[in-house]
């Protein structure tokens, strides 16, 4: 495991966290082509409800009015690999170990309980979106977790093999790096 990756704290301070879940606000409402609502003077917990409500919605929208969901998703991917690529690269993520140690805390950032393993094996036994997406909607927004852990190895692939929102009692996936890919 990269050295920096094992000097980071368990939990971030809240500004952090607030601020964090303000830059993925900002990227989601752009992959979808919306404006932002306005979350000044609101908590990190009322920012996430809002986020959580606002994709919801629009995913919901995309779904009932036949947009284009691949170009969507390529959007909502793209837009959170940048988001991690910089992080990934300055604390030296190097493998699928890496990635699912970094994406322990960045999960936590969103109220999601993300474990896993050095073989890339991940389980999110809570998600804070659960109780707002549909199956679907889920699947839509999934590409957000793609574009992050993707993003912090440089590339890569995550595929769910179950959701919570699909009445399993965890969601299950596996992130694998590019082949042949050194972060």
């Amino acid at each position: 495991m990269s050295v920096l990756l094992t000097r980071l704290p368990s939990r971030m301070p809240s500004i952090v966290r607030r601020q964090a879940v303000v830059r993925l606000f900002r990227a989601t409402a752009a992959a979808f082509g919306r404006d932002m609502p306005d979350l000044s003077g609101l908590s990190r917990e009322q920012c996430l409800l809002e986020y959580a409500r606002f994709t919801a919605q629009q995913a919901e929208q995309a779904l009932c009015c036949g947009e284009n969901l691949p170009g969507l998703q390529e959007r909502l991917y793209q837009n959170a690999y940048r988001l991690s690529w910089i992080p990934g690269r300055l604390l030296g993520v190097r493998s699928a170990g890496d990635v699912v140690a970094l994406g322990r805390l960045l999960y936590d950032l969103l109220d999601i309980v993300f474990q896993g393993e050095s073989t890339g094996e991940i389980v999110i036994s809570r998600c804070y979106f659960s109780s707002f997406y549909s199956p679907e909607v889920c699947q839509v927004m999934s590409a957000m977790d793609s574009g992050l852990l993707a993003g912090l190895a440089g590339a890569g692939d995550l595929v769910f093999t179950q959701r919570i929102t699909e009445r399993h009692a965890c969601c299950r996936a596996h992130f694998v790096l590019a082949v042949n890919q050194e972060v």
